[in-house]
Order: C-alpha cells, then structure tokens, then sequence
C-alpha cells in the first residue's frame, strides 16, 4: 500500500528527494523512490497510436516501439466533426496504453493550423480553435475515463517547426486569446486533462517554460487548471526559472545537473522550497492518481480496435468532388488504380507520433483482392519528384483502358515531418504531371490524396471526384476503398480551408520569415476568418464535405433560454442512400464597435439519416459564442444588440440564416460626450429637447439640409462652434443630453 501524497509527505521528503521528482528520468519515466514507496511512471506519445519504447530511450527511435494500432492522424478525425468518435478514440488509446502499464499519453495536440506550410499540422486539428477544443475535450475524456492521463500539447502558440526551440510567436493579446488559447481553455475547463505540455517557443519574448503570466497567472488562476505542467522534451532552459513560473516538470531531467541546480537554489534563498513543494506535489498527485490507482488491463483486442480505426477513417475522410456522380464507382467498371502511394501508402505522421502498426492494409491490395476489375500501375516514384516517362507511359496506356482512373496523390513523408516546415504546398512535380496527363486520356478521373496539410491543385478543374483522406492510418486500404465503393458513405467536412495557392494565405511572405521571431500581422484572421474577410476564391472552404446523398435544410427556430440561445433545425435526407450531416452554426458579430469576423463556428453536430428522413437537431449557444476579448478591461465582452445566426453545411453554404437581438451582456455606451459625432445626434428623437433647450437644433437642422451635409455631419460636437454654435450652448446640449 502507498504512502498518501498529500502536503505533510511532501514537506516530510528532503529537499534533494523533490527536486528529483520534478526532474524526469530517462526519456519516460519520472523518478521513483522507493523508500518513501513512491513508483516510477511512464508517459510516452499516443496522439494517434502507442508509441511506447520497449527498451532504448532515445526519442525518437522506432526500432523498440511495441506493436500498436495506428488510428488516423488529428488532420483526418478532425474532419468527422464527431465528439463521440473522438471520445471512443480516446477510449481505445487508454485501453492500449494501461495494458502496456503507460500512465500518461502525450497528446493530443491542438494548435492552430496557421500556414499549410506548418511541419506539423498533421497531428493538429483545425485552424478553427472552437473546433479543436470541442474535440480535443471528447478525446481527453475518453482517454482519462480509462484510467490514463494524457499531456495536451504545446501549449502555446506553437505554430511552426523551424527554429522551434528559440523563435518567439509575436502577437496582440486579442489574438492569444481568441485564437491560440481558446481550444487549451476549453479543454482545461471542460475535461481538466492530467498536464498540459509546455511548448518549445517563446510568446512575445518570454520563453514559455518560463512564462509566469501564462502557466500561473492563465492557465491556473484564471481557468482553474488543476494538473501538472510538463516541459515538451528539452524546452527548458533553466529549470530554476521554470519552476518559479509554473513549470512543474522538466522531461526529460537533466540528471545531476537539474537536481543540483534545484537544491542549490533552495539552500541559496533563490527558490523558494514552497514553490518546490507545489510542483513535487503536483508530480505526486499526477502518479497516484494515473499510476497507484490507474484500473489495470492484461491485454486488449487490437483486432477490434483495428476495426475501430477503418470506421473512424470512413468516418473522417472528405469528399471534395463528385462531378456527374462518378463516385462510388460501380460494379461493373474496370478500374485503372495509378501511384505509388496506393501499393506503399502513407498514412501516418512523421516524428514523434510514429507507431509500428498492427495490421497495416495497403488500397491496392483491398483493391486487387475485391470483385472490381482492378488493374496497376506505379506512375511516379515517391523518393523522386522528377517525372519518370517509362512509368508515367504505362500509366498512361493502362489509363486508356479502363473506365475510371484512380489517382493515388499525396506527399512524401521526407516533404512533411515534425522538426521542420515545408517548402510549398504543391505536390511533387511527377505527381500533378500524371494527373493531368490521365485528364487527357480519360474523363472519369478520381484523385485520391495522402497528405497531412492543405495543398494546391492545379488539375481540380479537370478531374471529376477528389477524396481528401489525410494520413488514415494503418487500415486506409480497407477504409479508401469501402468510400470509393460506396459500402461507406463519406461524411468529413473540411477542419481547414483549402486556397488556391500559398500566396492567398493570411500568414504568406512572413511565415518563417525570420530564424528569431514570428510575427503574427495577420491577427485573429486566421483560416475561414481571413478568407472571408478578404472575399478569397478558394479551392474548398472550411467545413466543406460531399457526401452520396444530399441533405435539405429546414424551419429554422431561434429562441432564448435564460443565458443561452436554442438554434433548432429540420435536416432532411432528400436522397436513395442512407449518410450523415454535420451542421453547422456560425455567428456573425452585428452588434460590436470592432473589428470582428465576418462569421465564426460556434456550434455544430453531426447526424446520421436514413433516406426521407427527417431529425430535428437543436444547438445551443452560451454568453461565450457571443463574446470577443476586450483587452482594455481583460475581460470576455459580449455587446448586446444584433448577432446574425448562420446554419450551413458549409463556411460557405450557409442554408439558413436570422438575426436576432443578444441581451446576455452589455449595452452600448449612450453618454453623448464632445467627441460624440453630429451624425450620431441627428435625428435622435430622444435627444430632440435637449437640442431645442440648447439652440442646437437650428445648427443642426442646417447641417442635415446643406450641400455639405456627410462632410459637416462628419465632425464631433466639439467642432460645432465652427458651424455658428457657442461653447456654453454645446455644454448645455451635453448636461441635459446625459440627464
């Protein structure tokens, strides 16, 4: 039986003992001690999969990871817009990892998707940070109902690869908040996940691991996070000044070298030894809670999780073109697969989010092994981008053939990895040469991408089908192919906006821009956000999905219910086949004297409908859907007045719409000051007897009926003296305006 971790243990361990717990050992595991009966706990990654090193501790090796499932990456199940598919995700990850005896899973990660050029945007969710965070909470609570923690991670601003360690994410403070806090707040507050992991960078100068204001000041005392702040591996810089921000464990230690320093500090009157209590506190809180009394499992069933992560796959993956109907591809069609990547797929990320794969099912395979009339050809070589002709000929001749052509596109896992960003957003050269060269020899063209961001498509508009699949992890052959055939029907809408070039994105030409800092000038215009603001084609917005049936949207109802606002729907299957919808709400801001997005996702839901029927769905929408932060008074500020409610299948298939009156925060200023606007007080008809008292009402009734009316109309009451009026007159207007 363990000793009970509270305050009186801790102040009863000497001060070498606790700086050893907030120092890791090794590469995954804190420190143990075993006279005071405190166990050794091991954390590894498991964003989309364990990956937990049998033996060697290095961090990225893969030689000794254990045999796990590989779900599909954040970038795909993101695009489910499914909670319960996300907390069954994260069900299926806690399973695996208490049967490997792993305490703590280190993920997911949550950060905005800022530049398609961001090396790592595979392992995030979206560039919508409502989005991230609802789904990111199901996950986090699927995982800790099963007796694991899991580490949100990089908490924050983390949003580019290079020069990851050192670069500072400058920005304004309405940005951090609306933009790249939003989700991790969420998450805090309506899952409370073990730790939260420290990102490498630096916010506005202030090295993270170090950043006071935001691991103490945010995240504790203003979001009420109670858990255990981590380093990402090797973010600290010095351990002393980290703990006293907030840090409360370094991974991996430093050995000696952490544990010396610590103690040091502490005999020296540097550190404080109750700021070491907290955080060795925190660490003991964390390993009795997801290790002493963590519910153990012997084994579990990779085969039904393998299954598991097929149907989250056909789940997520996004139909983006469908012309004339060519998908599902029918019974009797003979079938030209081309590209390498439908024999050697890539269907997870690179880096620290790699997993050996249980069962991996290649779609050629699925494929050669069907009832359809299937034949090959390689195309393009994924270690080259340069075109080669003999394989490009024979792709060519095969496409001629057959009926329908199928296009495995994607990009190289050596283009898109953790630790650095990519170069462009194009596919390699060989690669959009063939697809165009199969456009020319066959009009039932169907590309099929594998990739971990947003890319250009240069053939969009010669093709006749597109179906986005990200990195679906290791049962993409048999997923792929049930969505091309039909036995799925697809249903993922689009967790980020595909442009039409890189040029078109808000952070372009200053993305990586310099080695030490990157500067946000883009602001909360991120994504949709910046899209819309600008009026930009794009090649598929945000939230954009196909499906093989069609949905119809109807009788929309607004009401309001104390603090919150109902949003109820019809949605209609209009279609032959079964198929899910995920509807969306946008709000659109009417009623704020700032600048604010033209719309916003605030809520969403996904529904499955038989053909012909009908389901009302009802959202609902709280103070905060409302809300943009005010940073003169540091506060959420709703402002009452019109907000314009959207419900769409799409940022832009928007169904139906009514604007309504908010009442759930504040009105708008109504004192009448010498900086108040002529334009604002002409025509007032409360105001009508005070500028009668005054004498202004003849100034102004000039002014309105002039030639010069806007320009003179244009001008704050304290200019009136110019247009004949007094000082003691203007005084007059201003004491019984404000009365």
């Amino acid at each position: 039986m363990s000793a009970k971790f509270d305050l009186t243990f801790v102040q009863g361990l000497t001060v070498q003992e606790k700086a050893e717990l907030v120092s890791g050992k090794n590469f995954w595991f804190t420190a143990e001690n075993k006279d005071k009966q405190i166990p050794k706990m091991m954390m590894t990654d498991g964003p989309s999969g364990l990956r937990k090193q049998a033996s060697s501790a290095d961090a990225l090796g893969l030689n000794q990871s254990v045999e796990a499932v590989c779900f599909p990456s954040s970038a795909l199940t993101a695009s489910s817009f499914d909670v319960e598919m996300l907390y069954q995700l994260g069900k299926n990850l806690g399973t695996a990892a208490r049967a490997e005896n792993v305490s703590v899973l280190l993920g997911p990660g949550v950060n905005m998707k800022r530049s398609p050029l961001a090396g790592r945007n595979f392992e995030y969710f979206s560039e919508d940070p409502y989005l991230a965070g609802e789904l990111a909470s199901a996950y986090v609570n699927g995982v800790q109902n099963e007796g694991v923690g899991v580490s949100v991670k990089h908490f924050a601003a983390n949003n580019r690869e290079n020069q990851r360690f050192t670069s500072s994410s400058n920005m304004d403070e309405r940005t951090l908040r609306e933009i790249y806090l939003t989700a991790f707040e969420k998450i805090v507050k309506q899952a409370q996940p073990a730790t939260l992991m420290c990102s490498y960078n630096s916010i506005n100068g202030t090295l993270n691991s170090q950043n006071y204001r935001l691991l103490t000041q945010i995240l504790r005392n203003e979001w009420g996070f109670e858990g255990l702040v981590m380093s990402d591996w090797g973010a600290v810089a010095d351990n002393i000044a980290a703990l006293k921000a907030g840090l409360d464990l370094e991974m991996p230690g430093n050995g000696d070298y952490s544990v010396n320093r610590l103690v040091a500090a502490v005999h020296d009157g540097e550190l404080e030894e109750a700021k070491l209590d907290t955080a060795a506190l925190r660490v003991l809180r964390m390993v009795e809670k997801f290790h002493i009394n963590a519910k153990k499992a012997d084994k579990y069933d990779k085969a039904q999780q393998h299954v598991f992560a097929k149907q989250a796959a056909e789940d997520s993956m996004v139909l983006l073109k469908n012309d004339t109907a060519v998908l599902p591809l029918d019974a009797n069609d003979a079938v030209a697969v081309i590209g390498e990547l439908a024999e050697k797929p890539r269907y997870q990320g690179g880096g620290s989010s790699h997993v050996n794969a249980y069962k991996l099912t290649t779609p050629l395979s699925v494929a050669q092994s069907s009832d359809y009339d299937v034949t090959y050809a390689q195309g393009y070589t994924l270690t080259d981008s340069a075109v080669n002709t003999q394989l490009a000929d024979q792709a060519i001749e095969l496409a001629k053939q057959a009926d329908k052509v199928v296009v495995f596109a994607g990009v190289p896992e050596q283009l898109e990895s953790e630790g650095f960003d990519k170069e462009s957003m194009d596919l390699p050269e060989n690669q959009n040469n063939l697809i165009q060269q199969m456009t020319k020899v066959n009009k039932h063209v169907i590309v099929v991408l594998q990739n971990g961001s947003a890319v250009t498509m240069p053939w969009r508009d010669n093709v006749q089908a597109i179906l986005e699949t990200y990195l679906a992890g290791e049962a993409v052959g048999e997923a792929t192919w049930s969505v091309l055939t039909g036995e799925a029907n697809p249903s993922g809408k689009l967790a980020e906006t595909f442009p039409e070039k890189i040029e078109d994105t808000p952070a372009f030409g200053t993305f990586n821009a310099s080695p030490e800092a990157e500067n946000y000038h883009e602001g909360i215009y991120v994504g949709y956000r910046y899209y819309d603001m600008k009026h930009k084609q794009v090649n598929f917005p945000f939230g954009h999905g196909l499906s093989y049936t069609t949905f119809e949207y109807s009788d929309l109802k607004i009401t309001t219910e104390n603090d919150r606002v109902n949003v109820t729907v019809k949605v209609t299957n209009t279609g032959a086949v079964a198929g899910k919808e995920t509807v969306q709400v946008y709000v659109q801001n009417q009623a704020s004297s700032v600048e604010t997005p033209v719309q916003e996702l605030k809520a969403f839901k996904k529904v499955a409908l038989e053909p012909k029927e009908s389901q009302l769905v009802t959202l609902n929408l709280n103070r905060r859907s409302f809300a943009w932060y005010d940073t003169a008074n540091a506060n959420w500020r709703v402002d009452n007045g019109h907000y314009c409610i959207q419900v769409g299948a799409s940022s832009r298939d928007i169904r139906l719409s009514q604007v309504i009156d908010v009442k759930l925060g504040t009105d708008k200023p109504t004192t009448i000051s010498e900086d108040t606007y002529l334009n604002q007080v002409i025509g007032r008809e409360d105001l009508k007897s005070a500028l009668k008292q005054s004498g202004l009402d003849v100034v102004l009734d000039n002014v309105a009926s002039g030639s010069d009316s806007e320009l003179l109309a244009n001008m704050p009451l304290r200019a009136i003296v110019m247009l004949g009026a007094s000082i003691d007159q203007m005084h007059q207007f201003l004491a019984l305006a404000n009365k």
